[in-house]
């Protein structure tokens, strides 16, 4: 065993004790990179609990604020494009697409820390932030661009369950550019490129490359880690995401990674007492970011449905639009025309 090795097993072997026991909500993320400009996102959304998810449709030219009316200290904007983002609780957006193909995908991460002293920057609250990229930004290169700037502080109320609202955020286009965003002790880090294809939770993104390094030197076809722990999770799907078949047939594409992300999945009932980390996936999405399809699958429902984007009126003064998932409504196939005209939902904000 050579040096690099020992050292490679040490830091393994520490990360693991370290998180194992960790608090972190569990949930996956993985790109797929296919032929001919075939990309796909899929995501899992692991939650201890009913999340209460419903999807939204938001158009063009919507006025937002990133904090509630009385605080002047904010972020605004006017949604240049639009979008179809599924919600939690109706309070916040954690999962959508837009009409670009620019796919934003927000998940725990017990390490985040957003507080600096005397940080007087505008507000952004945590449970709009999504929404804000898939308002404002076509491309990663776009919004990396902009983010880096670090011009806001976040506002990261708990949420309804009590779980600490702790999360980072990732995105992908329709190139196939990713980029990671994570605050550590108040500092924003942006990991950016192709490679950066999946995404789990704890530990922070540098240290699971570094796990997967490991895994990589023993090769996936040898032995894979099959815990549930994010970890584990986060090395079956970087070696599945990259071994299923290049194509540019979306079905073959579109299936490829609903079976990724169904394999690093957590059977629903799944509890562990002394691993809250451990948590039952509620629902997945896969985004095909070529097509403009997002498609949405409930561990409770016995169909996959999906949303052609063709199918939608993004234009700017269209109604925003709701689909009701919260009262046991099953849907099969393209579910464009089951969106019902509603309000926005109530997003969290603190302050």
């Amino acid at each position: 065993m050579n040096l690099r090795t020992v050292i490679i097993c040490g830091i393994v072997l520490s990360v693991f004790f370290t998180f194992a026991y960790s608090t972190a909500e569990a949930c996956t993320r993985a790109v797929y990179l296919g032929d001919k400009g075939m990309v796909v996102t899929g995501r899992t959304m692991d939650w201890k609990e009913d999340p209460q998810s419903n999807i939204f449709l938001f158009p063009r030219g919507l006025q937002k604020r990133a904090a509630l009316p009385g605080n002047k200290n904010t972020i605004t904007w006017t949604s240049k494009y639009g979008s179809v983002s599924t919600a939690g609780y109706d309070i916040g957006i954690c999962d959508g697409m837009n009409e670009k193909g620019l796919v934003a995908n927000l998940l725990f991460l017990t390490e985040s820390s957003y507080y600096r002293p005397n940080d007087d920057r505008p507000v952004m609250g945590l449970s709009i932030w999504t929404q804000y990229v898939l308002d404002n930004f076509a491309t990663v290169e776009e919004a990396v661009a902009e983010l880096k700037n670090d011009a806001f502080r976040i506002d990261a109320p708990d949420l309804p369950n009590g779980a600490k609202s702790t999360l980072h955020l990732s995105i992908s286009d329709a190139t196939g550019n990713s980029a990671i965003f994570e605050y550590i002790q108040g500092k924003l880090i942006v990991h950016e490129g192709k490679e950066c294809q999946v995404m789990t939770n704890s530990p922070t993104y540098d240290k699971q490359l570094t796990l997967n390094d490991y895994w990589k030197q023993i090769g996936g076809m040898v032995m894979l880690p099959g815990t549930n722990r994010a970890s584990d999770r986060f090395v079956r799907a970087s070696f599945y995401i990259n071994v299923l078949p290049k194509t540019s047939d979306f079905r073959t594409a579109v299936a490829g990674v609903f079976s990724v992300m169904r394999n690093v999945s957590v059977p629903l009932g799944i509890s562990v007492p002394d691993q809250p980390n451990i948590a039952s996936t509620r629902w997945r999405t896969v985004s095909d970011q070529k097509n403009k399809v997002y498609y949405f699958e409930s561990t409770f429902s016995p169909d996959i449905f999906w949303v052609d984007f063709k199918d939608l009126n993004f234009n700017a003064g269209a109604p925003i639009k709701k689909l009701q998932l919260t009262n046991g409504e099953i849907y099969a196939g393209n579910a464009a025309k089951d969106f019902k005209n509603s309000e926005s939902l109530s997003f969290l904000f603190g302050i």
